[in-house]
């Protein structure tokens, strides 16, 4: 609260009162309307009780008590009581056009200042200590961990669309103040929440999924400091892309789950690798006999250590081009079988439109997998 407020609110009620039981004794002399110069008067002076914080309600009860107790007295005809009551009403609506509009201005003030802050929370475009001290008027406390979600859903949301009022009103009811900010940038729902509350985000999700008939929710990482909420939103954005193209049909994705995606996907001589390595007759080797156009995988054995500056493996020998050393035994289930990446090696074997490279197309550029956020 700044000085001029803290004036304004030390000031008695009363205060706002200046002229009105005057203006009553005219309109009983004369039965005259208020004059435009009033009616202004009455708006500031509304504007001035609203900045200093006082109860609308308790104002218009003042000004009834102070009808009442300036009501002219003697015997006056019903026309004089009509235009009292007339001007009392003039008076006071005047007085609560001002409060209101005070109230709307130092709302949009608000709502500018959040939407400030929001866009350099997530571009990290601010000096970082500001940020830390205008993330406290909001409930964040950015010297702690933070994880942020994103929910993209069938159309694009605001602030003000109901899908977005739901979301906070079902997270408040469930987690009260716990430091959390609802959102919405680029049409999307973001959620971001204390590092160590990972309920939180879950709930998010579930309740995104629900509003919006079907979004798909990425959660960042959790990331420390003023900069890690900016790093955790890419990552939530990067793994939406990332699941728009391997058309996952998963509705919640973390981006810890998917690290091993944007790596491969930003080498495609290592995509080649894993298919190679995991799926099919690229691994077997060509049975006897077959000729080279029967047997793609050496073919393609031979065009991988060529680009390598290899000499190629001997085609009869079965899994000469993989490694000598077997998979880890945290990378293999009951079947003793590597799982950890057959995965990704299908999907990059299934999916080269979506940039990831099937073995046989091995010249092309490499595709980035994070997007570019717009400043």
């Amino acid at each position: 609260m700044t000085d001029q407020q803290t004036e304004q609110q030390a000031e008695p009620q009363e205060t706002y009162l200046d002229g009105y039981a005057a203006i009553l004794a005219q309109v009983a002399g004369t039965g005259r309307r208020l004059t435009r110069d009033e009616l202004e008067e009455r708006r500031l002076l509304g504007e001035r009780a609203a900045e200093a914080g006082h109860s609308l309600r308790a104002l218009v009860r003042l000004h009834l008590d102070a009808t009442r107790a300036s009501w002219p007295g003697g015997t006056y005809g019903a026309g004089v009581t009509d235009s009292v009551l007339a001007a009392v009403a003039q008076a006071v609506d005047a007085f609560a056009e001002g409060y209101e509009r005070a109230q709307r201005l130092a709302v949009r003030q608000e709502e500018a200042a959040r939407r400030e802050f929001i866009d350099d929370l997530l571009y990290g475009r601010s000096d970082l200590g500001r940020l830390a001290e205008r993330a406290e008027r909001f409930g964040l406390v950015l010297s702690r961990a933070h994880a942020v979600a994103v929910a993209e859903g069938p159309e694009a949301y605001d602030d003000t669309a109901p899908v977005t009022r739901f979301v906070e009103s079902a997270l408040i009811s469930r987690f009260g103040d716990r430091r959390i900010l609802i959102t919405t940038k680029n049409g999307q729902l973001i959620c971001i929440a204390p590092g160590d509350q990972d309920e939180i985000l879950a709930f998010f999700a579930k309740q995104a999924y629900a509003a919006t008939d079907g979004s798909r929710v990425a959660i960042g990482r959790p990331q420390s400091g003023a900069g890690g909420v900016v790093h955790s939103y890419e990552e939530a954005l990067s793994t939406l892309e990332l699941a728009e193209r391997l058309e996952l049909d998963e509705p919640v994705l973390r981006a810890a789950d998917l690290l091993v995606y944007p790596v491969l996907t930003r080498d495609r001589q290592a995509m080649a690798d894993l298919v190679l390595s995991v799926l099919g007759a690229a691994a077997r080797g060509p049975r006897r006999g077959r000729t080279a156009a029967a047997d793609p995988g050496g073919v393609l054995r031979r065009r991988l250590h060529r680009r390598r500056g290899r000499p190629a493996p001997d085609a009869q020998r079965p899994g000469a081009h993989l490694p000598a050393g077997p998979h880890p035994p945290a990378d293999r289930g009951q079947s003793g079988r590597p799982r950890a990446p057959l995965h990704p090696a299908d999907r990059g074997h299934r999916r080269p439109a979506a940039g990831l490279a099937r073995p046989g197309d091995l010249s092309g550029p490499a595709v980035s997998s994070r997007p570019r956020v717009s400043r």
